[in-house]
């Protein structure tokens, strides 16, 4: 992509509403822009690191086994009637609407209900089992409040995986594996030394569930954290009985704000035995699978990136969610800059590089300080001494740490 053509373009301020870190960095570097409260539109660069979590995620679901299917959003009322979730005393955050002959329908904030139906028609014996289906789709829950940028929406893009299987024991031990492979994801995303499993309200499942928070100051949950052992336990379970449960000494707990960036709950048989869903074990009997959930929000995770990996200048993004691997930046209006600046640009994506070429008529300040801004990992600057040395100046966007490579060393570097 060159910046010429990038229809988006960075703006000094944000708007005077925004009051979120992530929110001000991604509208003013032009990743996002605001529609109403907890609503939001991804243009090209922010989608561009939208489809990286996306994709990263997929291929952490893929290897514990999970199938990727896509769910329709709007939602059927009787099969909500028959779990006790379609009465808004049950939950409050619903969107629902209506066709055109009065038929009610709701718009998925969760897709227990619309998935087991679909799952009863395909399984049936014990051998079909544990089986786990996901999808990336957007959810729609009406907020009470949404004041925290893309970390808290009205409408935002969400992984949901449900796992079915055949006993406690076989579910136990699938998410466990899950559990495991949320911690690789979020060292993918660069965040996973601040983000702790924290052990948070079961409901009337099991005893507990497993929220993964990660350390902020723009966090809205409040939990209590012993750094040794990397777990945490959330003020809402927070007491004498759980410590001990959990072999965890008061004096080493911090108290610390955090984000909740995934969760993952045991269902039980809540919205498998609804719909009928049996399988036949090995001994003949009929038996009911027991669930599990396993939920990610794509957009909070951006979110939190963006709070966590910045500095005053802009976004700091890692490098497997940067929306661009290389940001090349040519400096001058010389000729020969241009030539070999657009010669770099053509090598490079010849190479299956992905680069955002800068070669605006701008001043070196400003092409600068929206490099900074954007925050794309690694930075390649194209001037009059890379004429005369044939050498490339390379930034890293974290470290600051600067070298110069040749060409064919830069793209070892890059690949």
């Amino acid at each position: 992509m060159k910046q010429s053509q990038l229809f988006t373009k960075t703006r000094k301020e944000a708007p005077k509403d925004e009051i979120s870190k992530n929110a001000i960095l991604l509208t003013r570097a032009g990743f996002i822009h605001k529609e109403m409260a907890g609503v939001y539109s991804y243009l090209p660069l922010g989608l561009r690191v939208l489809k990286k979590i996306e994709n990263i995620i997929r291929e952490e679901m893929n290897k514990v086994g999970g199938q990727e299917l896509l769910m329709p959003a709007l939602q059927i009322k009787e099969r909500y009637e028959a779990t006790n979730r379609w009465d808004d005393k049950e939950v409050d955050n619903w969107f629902k609407t209506k066709l055109a002959n009065g038929t009610e329908l709701g718009l998925g904030f969760s897709h227990e209900e619309n998935l087991s139906p679909i799952v009863k028609d395909y399984i049936n014996s014990y051998r079909d089992l544990p089986i786990a289906i996901y999808q990336i789709q957007n959810k729609f829950r009406n907020e009470l409040r949404s004041k925290s940028g893309i970390m808290r929406g009205r409408e935002f893009l969400m992984k949901d995986m449900y796992s079915y299987s055949l006993n406690q024991e076989q579910h136990n031990k699938y998410y466990e594996t899950v559990k495991e492979s949320y911690l690789k994801l979020f060292d993918r995303f660069g965040i996973g030394d601040k983000t702790f499993v924290t052990f948070a309200s079961g409901g009337s499942f099991s005893k507990y569930s497993h929220e993964f928070q990660t350390i902020s100051d723009a966090g809205e949950d409040i939990v209590y954290l012993d750094r040794s052992k990397k777990i945490a336990v959330n003020k809402e379970v927070f007491n004498d009985e759980v410590l001990k449960e959990l072999d965890l000494d008061k004096n080493n707990l911090e108290e610390v704000k955090a984000i909740e960036v995934g969760n993952i709950f045991s269902l039980g048989t809540k919205f498998s035995e609804p719909f009928n869903i049996k399988v036949v074990d090995e001994n003949e009997n009929s038996i009911i699978p027991i669930m599990g959930c396993y939920g990610i929000g794509l957009g909070r995770v951006m979110g939190t990136v963006t709070e966590l990996l910045s500095d005053n200048k802009g976004i700091v993004w890692p490098k497997e969610l940067s929306p661009f691997r290389v940001h090349l930046v040519s400096l001058g209006n010389d000729d020969d800059i241009k030539k070999l600046s657009d010669e770099t640009y053509n090598t490079l994506t010849s190479r299956g590089i992905e680069v955002l070429y800068d070669d605006r008529d701008l001043r070196a300040g400003e092409k600068f300080a929206d490099a900074d801004l954007i925050g794309i990992t690694t930075r390649v600057i194209v001037g009059k001494k890379t004429l005369e040395s044939k050498m490339f100046e390379v930034t890293d966007r974290a470290s600051g740490e600067t070298k110069e490579l040749s060409l064919d060393a830069l793209i070892d570097e890059l690949k």
